[in-house]
């Protein structure tokens, strides 16, 4: 009986780890690729994806500069790659 208790106790601990993970999972990040357009909140084009960094961001070519886009504000609507920042915002950016 009690080797019984051990692999039932055992296997809901096996099963029940998956669960855990999940439910602490962060939102689905959006899929940064190379050349993908970035749209503003407001429907605006900004640029496409130049490059993504070693910390997620994605950097695009705006007006001659090379600015960076927080991943924390990208986000995928309707299959589009969208920032919550504004054009005059990323403009302002580094």
């Amino acid at each position: 009986m009690r080797k019984f208790l051990v692999a039932a106790t055992a296997a809901l601990f096996v099963v029940g780890a998956p669960v855990a993970v999940l439910a602490q999972a962060p939102a689905a990040a959006p899929a940064l690729t190379t050349g993908k357009m970035i749209y503003t909140s407001a429907g605006q084009r900004l640029a496409p994806v130049y490059r993504v960094n070693a910390a997620g961001d994605a950097q695009i070519i705006l007006n001659g500069k090379l600015v960076t886009i927080p991943a924390s504000t990208l986000s995928e609507a309707e299959g589009k790659l969208t920032t919550s920042l504004s054009r005059k915002e990323v403009s302002q950016a580094r």
